[in-house]
């Protein structure tokens, strides 16, 4: 049987970026999405990177990181907000899939960090669970707000950071493999206008100073 050698932390992630910047130059290159491609990952599975995002329906992963089958490890909620499903999910990708890279994709005009501006700033509760995700989001409005960061950008951003800082903290497994350099953490905020995705957060990868504007 041939090894899969997977890629480093960085190799993982200049791929990402490399298909975003096909993306946002409207050269697309669609790897990996062929009848043969389909073949080689009936039996097996080998993501480079596990991506935890929102689920708004603007942001398909394998669209706007130009990827196909057997690419990403996507887990999706509203809001990116996690629970032990999640956590499970990611360690899955991390521990058993031996994913090198985990995205955490935050996006503007998030209807869940909206939503939660709204409660703070009016009172306006969704009703049924809708409000155990706005619940989940509101530590990061808070945040942001307390150190004068209050353009909505600058909340995505502080949400997506919290949500990269929450997964090491909560996540013994991640943690650890961070730690060894076998892994690594990443904040990305989408611009849903250009297609481009942008650092905030990085843990475990020395890359370019996070943006927080």
């Amino acid at each position: 049987m041939t090894e899969i050698k997977m890629p480093t932390p960085r190799d993982a992630f200049q791929l990402l970026l490399a298909g975003n910047q096909r993306f946002v130059a409207g050269t697309p290159e669609h790897p990996n999405q062929d009848a043969a491609r389909r073949a080689e990952t009936t039996s097996s599975q080998h993501p480079f990177a596990v991506l935890f995002g929102c689920s708004d329906s603007r942001l398909a992963a394998e669209v706007i990181f130009d990827r196909g089958l057997g690419d990403l490890f996507v887990v999706r909620t509203a809001g990116h907000v996690m629970g032990p499903e999640v956590l499970g999910s990611i360690e899955y990708g991390v521990d058993l899939l031996d994913c090198p890279l985990v995205i955490v994709l935050g996006h503007d005009s998030c209807g869940a960090v909206g939503a939660a501006c709204a409660v703070l700033d009016n009172g306006a509760v969704p009703a049924g669970y809708v409000r155990d995700v706005v619940e989940r989001v509101t530590p990061s409005v808070l945040a942001a707000r307390a150190a004068g960061r209050v353009q909505p950008e600058q909340i995505i951003a502080e949400h997506v950071s919290n949500t990269t800082d929450r997964l090491l903290d909560r996540s013994r497994v991640l943690a650890e493999k961070v730690a060894a350099g076998r892994t690594a953490v990443v904040g990305l905020r989408y611009q849903l206008a250009d297609g481009s995705a942008q650092l905030v957060a990085s843990h475990g990868l020395d890359v370019q100073d996070p943006v927080t504007t």
